[in-house]
C-alpha cells in the first residue's frame, strides 16, 4: 500500500483512472506532468482539482516497489514527480535524484500530522522538504477468521507449520525481512553482520512453509478469497477489499507490533514540468483527495483535513484513529534501513534457496 502490484487496487480503480490518464509513459509531452507512482493510485478522484484545471495534463507510470522505482530512476528514468516512502528518501537523495520542495508553494502543508511533516530524513532547510507527506497505512496478516480459528496476535503465525502452502508474504526488503528481524529480536534498521545471520536464518525457517513471495494483492486478495491461502502479509487495502466482498477476514494487530509506514512526493532534481508538480501535490493535499484514499484504500492521509470529512463509524470500521500519533504507539514505523543493501542481497539469496 495494491497493484497488479501495488499498495492496494481496489477492483475496477484502474478503470476510473483511464478516463482522464495514460497508464504507459514512454515519453511525456513539455507541457505534460509525469508521476511515477505505486499501482493503484492514479485515481483521477485523488486530484480532480488538479485534472479541471488541467485536463489531460498528466502521465502516470507505475512501479511494484520502492526498490524498483529507485532503480529505474537511477537508471536513467526522468519522472517530474514521484512517490516513493519514507524509508527511502535517504537514498535518493545521496544518489542526488531530488530537489528540493518548498512548502511556501504547498497551500496546505500545515494540515500534515507533525508526526509525518517533522520526519528528519525529509528536511531539507530553509522551509523547504525533499519530500511531501500523502499517504499511511499498517503492514500486517490478513487472515481467514473462519479457516485460522482465534490465532494468537502474533506475526509468528507467518511461520506456523500447520498452515505450510497455504501463507504467503511480500515480497520487499522493508516488508518480510524487517518481520523476521523483529521475530529473530534485533534491531531491523541498524543490524550488524551477525544481525543480518540472524534475519537470514529466520527467513529460512520460513521459506519452505510459504506458497508465494509476492507484491501482488489481487491474487493475494483472489487465494484469501477462495481459501487457498489463509494468511498473507499485506496492508490494510486487502481487508478493505475483501470485507467489503463479505470475505471473512481479519486484520491481525499483532503484539510485536504492526508496521507503519508512510509515503509521498518527491520532486526530481531534472523535473521539466515544476509548476505543474506544485499543483498536482496541492490538489492531491486537499482534504477531498484524502477522503478518497481513506475510505477507497483504508490508508491513512497524512493531512488532517482529510480526516475532519470522514464520520467516527467510517473510520472505526476502518480500524484507523483520526490521529496517527495513537497508531505509532503501538506499531513498529518502518524508517530507513542503514544494511538495506546487504538485506536486499540476502533476501533474494533466501528465496533462491540459499
Amino acid at each position: 500500500m495494491l497493484r497488479q502490484t501495488t499498495r492496494s487496487l481496489v477492483s475496477g480503480a484502474i478503470g476510473l483512472a483511464s478516463l482522464a490518464i495514460t497508464l504507459a509513459v514512454p515519453a511525456a509531452a513539455a507541457d505534460k506532468l509525469t508521476y511515477f507512482t505505486w499501482s493503484g493510485y492514479e485515481l483521477p478522484a485523488f486530484n480532480k482539482s488538479f485534472l479541471a484545471a488541467h485536463p489531460d495534463s498528466v502521465d502516470i507510470s507505475v512501479f511494484s516497489d520502492d526498490d524498483e522505482a529507485f532503480t529505474k530512476v537511477k537508471a536513467g528514468f526522468h519522472p517530474d514527480l514521484a512517490h516513493p516512502c519514507y524509508d527511502k528518501i535517504a537514498r535518493w537523495n545521496k544518489e542526488g535524484l531530488l530537489q528540493p520542495i518548498d512548502t511556501k508553494r504547498i497551500k496546505n502543508f500545515d494540515t500534515i500530522f507533525p508526526v509525518f511533516k517533522d520526519l528528519p530524513d525529509i528536511q531539507a532547510g530553509d522551509g523547504k522538504v525533499w519530500m511531501v507527506p500523502w499517504d499511511w497505512g499498517n503492514t500486517s496478516i490478513l487472515y481467514r477468521s473462519d479457516l485460522v480459528k482465534d490465532p494468537a496476535p502474533s506475526w509468528n503465525l507467518l511461520w506456523d507449520k500447520q498452515y505450510a502452502g497455504r501463507i504467503a508474504t511480500i515480497d520487499a526488503v522493508h516488508d518480510t525481512p524487517v518481520v523476521a528481524a523483529i521475530m529473530a529480536g534485533v534491531n531491523p534498521f541498524d543490524m550488524s553482520a551477525a544481525d543480518v545471520d540472524k534475519v537470514a536464518a529466520k527467513l529460512r525457517e520460513q521459506r519452505p512453509l510459504l506458497r508465494a513471495y509476492t507484491t501482488d494483492m489481487t491474487s493475494v486478495e483472489q487465494s484469501l478469497a477462495s481459501g487457498e491461502l489463509v494468511a498473507a502479509m499485506t496492508w490494510n487495502a486487502s481487508a478493505t477489499t475483501l470485507k467489503k466482498q463479505g470475505v471473512k477476514v481479519e486484520f491481525m494487530k499483532p503484539k510485536e507490533g504492526m508496521l507503519t509506514w508512510a509515503c509521498g512526493f518527491v520532486m526530481l532534481k531534472d523535473a521539466k514540468n515544476v509548476d505543474l508538480a506544485y499543483d498536482f501535490i496541492n490538489s492531491r493535499l486537499e482534504g477531498d483527495s484524502g477522503k478518497e484514499l481513506i475510505t477507497q484504500y483504508g490508508y491513512g492521509s497524512a493531512s488532517s483535513a482529510a480526516f475532519a470529512l470522514v464520520s467516527k463509524d467510517e473510520l472505526t470500521r476502518l480500524q484507523l484513529p483520526s490521529d496517527p500519533n495513537v497508531v505509532l504507539k503501538s506499531t513498529v514505523f518502518t524508517g530507513p534501513m542503514k544494511q538495506n543493501d546487504d538485506l536486499a542481497k540476502m533476501f533474494e539469496k533466501v528465496k533462491a534457496g540459499g
